[in-house]
């Protein structure tokens, strides 16, 4: 699968991009929200060096799509989509997605998911995108099943967040049902 191009798509409320070396301090600001790490299961070591050549390198990357997700009404970046990790037999590739302190309830995760879903299903040859969401995060859950996502597994005890193991859940969007075929 080839993203070398890395293409804008625009919304009512979002605009996906590719980043710009001025997005990293609004980068740096969704990757250490408190929320983030809990929903994510993540930690907060993150240097700013490593970050800046993190994001410096997602633009030339022909195997992934990593775009800013900008918010239309403020202009500033809230988030970030990924696609990754291609499976050719399968023609599969993992969907995330992260929106930050900025960019909450007020429907720009659902409408990049969209954005996103909609360019690859119709500009690739993916037969699927699977993705992984945190039991504790019902918010993301029901993006994704608005979205057309399915589950399809349950790891029980994946993640051990603030001391408990949490499940994540595995879901997938095919291309018939993002197509409505």
């Amino acid at each position: 699968m080839n993203l070398t191009a890395k293409p804008t798509l625009i919304g009512e409320k979002v605009t996906l991009r590719p980043f710009a070396t001025e997005d990293i301090p609004w980068i740096e600001r969704c990757l250490l929200d408190p929320e983030v790490l809990t929903l994510t299961g993540s930690s907060s070591g993150i240097d700013r060096k490593t970050l800046q050549t993190w994001y410096a390198t997602r633009n030339v990357q022909p195997d992934r799509l990593d775009l800013a997700v900008i918010d239309q009404e403020s202009g500033v970046l809230v988030g970030e989509v990924v696609v990754n990790d291609y499976e050719q037999q399968q023609q599969s590739m993992n969907f995330r997605i992260l929106i930050g302190p900025d960019g909450r309830n007020r429907g720009l995760g659902t409408e990049a998911t969209q954005l996103l879903m909609d360019y690859l299903f119709r500009h690739t040859a993916l037969h699927q995108l699977t993705l992984s969401v945190l039991a504790i995060n019902p918010r993301a859950r029901h993006v994704y099943e608005k979205i057309g996502f399915e589950v399809t597994g349950v790891d029980a005890r994946d993640v051990e967040v603030e001391g408990k193991w949490i499940d994540s859940i595995q879901m997938v969007l095919t291309r018939k049902k993002a197509l409505k075929l």
